[in-house]
């Protein structure tokens, strides 16, 4: 699968899916749809708990990802964007997030097995999300004491190191660092993945997918495009990109710069747009398509798909543009 994936990003640019969380709030998921039988007695709220329904609601999982492959998409992110034990300490689920990922893993591959016997030339790929967790490495909370930390190096390590063999072990054919507000915490993450691959004796392919916060043009730790991409580069990655935070406009000058200083391939999965009043996203896809068909004149990047508040039809819309285009070049050997 590694070797395949390579081979059709030599070929053609790859579409992403979009939100899932945006596609979620759709069913409108009630406290007792989130905890289903199995946890109709837990001690503490769960509404909220995406990944949950991975176990609780798992039609609808695999209904949003059919979607998202009927709408063009090439890539499916699993639903464990908080898939960690330190992200779900919040609902005292530190317990079950290997199975957890095992099975939004699962879930995501059993449609894209069914899409590419459907459409063998074509073939669908599941990517392994790992978010970012809800702690920093980088810097303190506490504005009265600079020096301490939430988390540590290792207990992000040992957390990522569970998650990343629970979703290879689910049927992933490539893992996912996306959102990286805090380039520590996506170091960790790799560091727990490289230990993974040298343990099970394999060699997943890897995308990182940081994020710009806001104009400064730097992520949330401070760093420049410049430094985070400098940051990760000892890894051998699939590719590099960014997602979140903004919407194509305003992400496009931040991935020129990343696009023109680095031989992997490159991402990037935009919001649909700047939140509204009300938190929500109104940008078309209409809208989007021509924001995102920019990037593919000017030969930007290799995989392209959305964030949040973007739907399977914005992924359609992004699809149909990047089928007229080739992907971007990279001047590097790479394994075919």
């Amino acid at each position: 699968m590694k070797n395949n994936i390579y081979k059709e990003l030599q070929n053609r640019i790859l579409v992403l899916d979009g939100a899932m969380g945006t596609m979620l709030q759709c069913y409108q998921f009630t406290e007792e749809d989130f905890r289903g039988t199995r946890f109709k007695d837990w001690p503490v709220p769960l509404q909220g708990n995406n990944d949950l329904l991975s176990l609780t609601q798992p039609e609808a999982i695999k209904e949003v990802h059919a979607k998202y492959f009927q709408a063009g998409a090439d890539i499916v992110e699993t639903n464990t964007f908080s898939g960690t034990t330190i992200a779900m300490a919040d609902y005292e689920m530190e317990e079950l997030v290997y199975e957890l990922n095992y099975e939004s893993a699962r879930l995501a591959k059993e449609v894209a097995n069914d899409f590419t016997q459907r459409e063998p030339s074509k073939s669908r790929f599941v990517a392994g999300s790992i978010g970012p967790t809800n702690k920093t490495a980088s810097m303190s909370p506490d504005v009265n004491n600079p020096g301490f930390r939430a988390v540590t190096f290792d207990e992000l390590r040992l957390a990522y190191k569970q998650q990343a063999e629970a979703l290879i072990d689910g049927g992933c054919d490539l893992l996912l660092v996306e959102t990286i507000f805090d380039t520590l915490n996506a170091k960790a993450a790799l560091f727990a993945i490289e230990e993974v691959k040298e343990e099970k004796g394999i060699d997943v392919p890897v995308m990182v997918s940081g994020t710009i916060t806001d104009a400064s043009g730097r992520t949330l730790s401070g760093q420049t495009v410049e430094a985070f991409l400098i940051s990760m580069s000892h890894i051998p990655l699939l590719s590099v990109g960014f997602n979140c935070a903004l919407g194509a406009d305003q992400l496009k000058p931040y991935l020129q710069r990343l696009s023109q200083k680095t031989d992997f391939f490159t991402s990037a999965h935009p919001n649909a747009g700047l939140p509204n009043a009300f938190g929500e996203y109104d940008q078309t896809p209409e809208e989007m398509q021509e924001l995102i068909e920019s990037y593919l004149e000017d030969d930007l990047v290799n995989i392209i798909g959305g964030c949040c508040g973007t739907t399977p039809d914005h992924i359609q819309s992004i699809a149909e543009a990047a089928s007229k285009y080739k992907p971007r070049a990279v001047h590097r050997e790479v394994e075919v």
